[in-house]
């Protein structure tokens, strides 16, 4: 029973494996591409040529391994991208570069089509038949050097040219945009090189914060002083009688015999240092039952 449940186990594997990868390889985007390249990225043997740029719209690794591009709708598997190369694992968010440079055997990255005689670019899954996107070629927008990608990087409609552009300078194998913006600290800085404004800013931002602090604290205070006169007023109306703190008999006790004691001139001492008050005490008891005198006292010289 166990093995015919394992074999069960496996078979689902095998069956569900192929539509993991391939919901994983839906999230491949073409990016951006470059038709003519002059004077612009070179490939790593030096070369200057047409690229594809493909982003990983996902927040998980795509392996693209098996997957296919092309410039012809009739052949959809035109190119294939080896399954062997560890660097078809395309990390999240991240971008891989392809060179149309018509010479495939240069390696993995090198395409056997360019792009200056197509029509448009095919980014197709590995079962050779979907096409997951798809974007023509605008060659009346494009000039030398010049190259058409996505306003934002993945985002767009699929197999269409909505969220297009053509771009102001190429960006291969990075974002598309935001990479020429000047980060915040820097205009800060150029703005304020000594930091006074800088300054000023969180003392201000201190002071306005124990304001509103003394303002809420205040209003908390009259708040709680309102409501605790309407109570008083309330509990006069019930009783006909002004609301008297609950005091007990022991507090009544001692400030009488406070203000007993301050009457009397015998106890009223200025200064109680110098007062020397003598008792006569008288025992209650015998010394012969008293323990301490059946004790042997220490024999003093």
């Amino acid at each position: 029973m166990k093995k015919l449940f394992k074999i069960f186990l496996l078979l689902g594997f095998l069956v569900a494996g192929p539509g993991l990868n391939a919901q994983s390889q839906n999230d491949m985007r073409l990016n951006e591409f470059l038709v003519i390249n002059t004077d612009d990225f070179e490939d790593d043997f030096g070369h200057k040529g047409g690229w594809i740029e493909l982003f990983n719209s996902s927040y998980g690794t795509v392996n693209i391994g098996g997957c296919y591009l092309t410039n012809d709708p009739a052949n959809l598997t035109k190119y294939v991208i080896p399954k062997a190369d560890v660097l078809t694992k395309i990390s999240p968010r991240q971008h891989i570069l392809f060179w149309a440079d018509n010479q495939p055997f240069r390696g993995t990255f090198h395409i056997n089509f360019s792009l200056e005689n197509s029509k448009e670019i095919i980014f197709v899954a590995s079962d050779g038949k979907t096409i997951i996107d798809r974007v023509a070629i605008p060659f009346e927008k494009l000039d030398t050097n010049v190259s058409y990608g996505r306003l934002l990087d993945g985002e767009g409609d699929l197999i269409g040219q909505e969220g297009w552009q053509v771009m102001e300078r190429t960006s291969p194998s990075t974002n598309n945009a935001g990479v020429d913006e000047v980060p915040p600290a820097v205009i800060i800085k150029q703005i304020d090189p000594y930091g006074v404004i800088m300054a000023i800013t969180a003392m201000s931002v201190v002071f306005l914060a124990l304001i509103l602090l003394y303002v809420v604290f205040k209003q908390i205070g009259k708040y709680n002083i309102k409501k605790s006169r309407e109570r008083s007023e309330v509990a006069t109306a019930l009783t006909g009688k002004p609301k008297v703190a609950n005091v007990s008999a022991e507090i009544y006790a001692a400030i009488a015999t406070a203000l007993h004691a301050y009457n009397q001139d015998s106890e009223a001492h200025d200064i109680e240092n110098t007062i020397l008050t003598i008792n006569k005490v008288t025992k209650n008891y015998s010394p012969w039952s008293s323990k301490i005198y059946t004790l042997r006292e220490t024999p003093q010289k």
